[in-house]
């Protein structure tokens, strides 16, 4: 059976990590997190940008040529981000579904922010007003591909939403 990178993409606090992991753990699926990588890097005095992204593209390609999922969770705010995942699933023989969070509450958005803890030491959660000027460049399917856009205000729903639609459950 032909593996499945699934990429979750979204602005900060819509849901991704929460959506990722449930779906790693459904799926029994590897579970890559950029945040992870970038925080790392960070700590060791490495530049952070593309080079998070590099280190889970390889990562993910390992995993994906075992013949195991793979569920990313990552902003992609940019194209060149999103172009990234094309490559790594052809390089790892996989199909690719992009998913895009999206929480259209933006008062519940706000809230989720500046109520999130972090779950990784040293790793910088965005405040509310870095959220609203971040870099998001809509998502363009001719430019980006097809995704899957799925609403996060109850994170059970968006699960059973993503599962109806990815090929491995």
């Amino acid at each position: 059976m032909t593996p499945t990178l699934t990429v979750l993409a979204g602005r900060p606090g819509t849901g991704k990590t929460t959506l990722a992991t449930a779906l790693a753990r459904r799926l029994r699926a590897c579970y890559l997190r950029v945040d992870a990588a970038e925080t790392a890097l960070q700590r060791t005095g490495l530049p952070v940008g593309i080079e998070g992204y590099a280190v889970i593209h390889e990562l993910a390609v390992s995993n994906l040529l075992l013949g195991l999922d793979v569920v990313v969770d990552a902003v992609n705010p940019v194209p060149e981000a999103r172009a990234g995942w094309r490559k790594t699933a052809h390089r790892g023989r996989a199909q690719l579904l992009q998913v895009e969070t999206w929480l259209p509450d933006q008062i519940e958005h706000r809230r989720r922010v500046e109520a999130r803890t972090g779950d990784i030491p040293d790793h910088h959660l965005p405040a509310w007003h870095e959220v609203e000027t971040q870099v998001w460049v809509p998502w363009d399917s001719e430019r980006d591909g097809p995704r899957i856009l799925i609403e996060t205000i109850d994170s059970r729903d968006a699960l059973i939403a993503l599962l109806a639609v990815h090929p491995s459950s």
